[in-house]
């Protein structure tokens, strides 16, 4: 185990405080340090909420001390994305809308981390409503990735997977609708998973359904695999108040990080079939790859037939976006904005042109989109009748200067808010994908997506964990 407490892992750092070998109170109290010495040059925290933060520790140092019965992250720090609730903490959703605002409830998955012990040391950055793959708002600002804080930490995640890298949390929440966990682990070098589309329950109301446009996951980040799998084993589970929740299941996705992964198949796409990347992000996922032969699974180069193009991949995304955040600004009219009107130009720029700006979708064109979000699940689902994973590069480029979004890639024109990543195929199919760090170009950290069968969480934890024992990159942040 690290001497540091800041770079412990999440499972060291709960095995140690049972045995009394760490005290929370201390815990706590280094990361806070932490947050304090580094985040004014990376950003990550919109709300550090230290007091509560320390009263549950010396709390959780009582629970040790009497001999309680404990959960599996007792006393363990964890960061919570400012999108979602935890009662009596600010919920900004980055917005100068909600910039005072003060959640009364708790998201189910949040409640499930403190009912195992964990210990809330704030909210992270997201841009505003989660909408973009860079982390920029108008109420916290720009969050850097710790590898070089003049480039952007990726979102929407952005600020759980910058906070991670640099030692400011061990294990943080993420949520993904197009990639907002697998992009930011890739530009601030951790892990991160989305699960398949329901393992993990969202409750929202009005309306229930939202989730579903497009597929809307919540998943764990972390700088290792086997901190993430304890997670998710926590997060996991089904929820009455969620109508696509899954039905419990006697995975164990911690134990499975200890599996080999001899005979698994493995299929590598270095583009999915449809997406350019920058050569030397290419070269570094093509390399990466070869450390699943390394521990015993065979490796196929495939190409990937999504039944499209990248564009069409595109148009049906902003579809499904268009109607999703149309339907968030009618809740925000609910609630009392007006951010169609009155309150427009205190909406982030790029959410006014993107959304209130963008054609409205017809019945038609939505229909359309669901036509190609079929196309695409079927050649996801021909690789995975022959493979037990799809390996890809996670995004087309290395991190970016905040403004400067590509809009070329290897010399191919690409939309330059979201033509960069290749994570948005399994959004519309609901397949479990994880980030993991494959390597680094002039210090930059490059990401390889591992996506698997839907409802096989566990062979995409124990490969990324047997990668990572083969590959190593924990000595990254020794560095940063």
């Amino acid at each position: 185990m690290s001497s540091d407490p800041c770079l412990a892992s999440a499972v060291e750092l709960a095995k140690a405080i049972r045995t009394g070998e760490r005290s929370p109170v201390d815990v706590v109290e280094a990361h806070l340090e932490r947050i304090e010495a580094r985040d004014g040059a990376i950003n990550a925290y919109v709300t550090v909420t230290a007091e509560e933060a320390r009263a549950a520790a010396e709390e959780a140092e009582r629970a040790v001390e009497a001999g309680e019965s404990l959960g599996s992250l007792h006393g363990v720090p964890v960061a919570i994305k400012d999108l979602e609730d935890v009662a009596g903490t600010r919920t900004t959703s980055g917005s100068l809308l909600f910039e005072d605002n003060v959640s009364e409830g708790t998201e189910p998955f949040a409640e499930r981390l403190l009912d195992a012990g964990a210990i809330v040391l704030g909210k992270t950055n997201t841009p505003e409503f989660g909408l973009g793959c860079t982390t920029n708002n108008r109420v916290a600002g720009e969050t850097h990735t710790p590898f070089d804080t003049s480039r952007n930490a990726g979102g929407s995640s952005g600020g759980a997977g910058a906070a991670l890298a640099a030692g400011m949390v061990p294990l943080a929440q993420g949520s993904d609708t197009g990639g907002s966990i697998r992009t930011p682990a890739s530009f601030c070098g951790v892990y991160g998973i989305k699960p398949t589309f329901g393992r993990v329950p969202r409750v929202s109301r009005p309306d229930a359904f939202e989730a579903h446009t497009p597929f809307s996951h919540v998943g764990p980040m972390a700088r290792t695999v086997d901190d993430a799998a304890l997670m998710l084993d926590v997060m996991a589970g089904p929820h009455p108040d969620d109508p696509f929740s899954l039905p419990e299941t006697d995975d164990d996705y911690l134990g499975a990080t200890d599996r080999g992964i001899e005979g698994l198949d493995v299929a590598y796409s270095p583009d999915l079939g449809t997406y350019p990347v920058e050569p030397e992000v290419a070269e570094v996922v093509a390399d990466a790859v070869d450390a699943f032969e390394e521990c015993g699974a065979a490796v196929e180069t495939v190409d990937v037939d999504l039944g499209c193009e990248q564009s069409d991949v595109l148009e049906a995304f902003y579809t499904f976006a268009r109607v999703r955040w149309q339907s968030l600004f009618d809740a925000l009219e609910r609630q009392g904005f007006d951010p169609r009107g009155a309150d427009r130009d205190r909406l982030r720029p790029v959410v006014v042109e993107t959304i209130l700006d963008g054609p409205e979708p017809t019945t038609r064109e939505y229909k359309r989109a669901d036509r190609t979000r079929t196309r695409v699940y079927d050649g996801l689902q021909d690789v995975f009748e022959e493979y037990d994973l799809l390996v890809s590069p996670t995004l087309s480029v290395l991190p970016f200067p905040d403004g400067e979004e590509p809009t070329e890639v290897d010399g191919v024109e690409v939309d330059p808010l979201r033509g960069w990543v290749l994570t948005q195929p399994y959004n519309m199919s609901g397949h479990p994908a994880a980030s993991l760090p494959a390597g680094f170009v002039d210090g930059l950290p490059v990401g390889m997506q591992v996506a698997g069968r839907r409802y096989d969480e566990e062979t995409v934890l124990a490969a990324s964990a047997a990668f990572e024992r083969e590959r190593p990159w924990h000595d990254a942040y020794e560095r940063l």
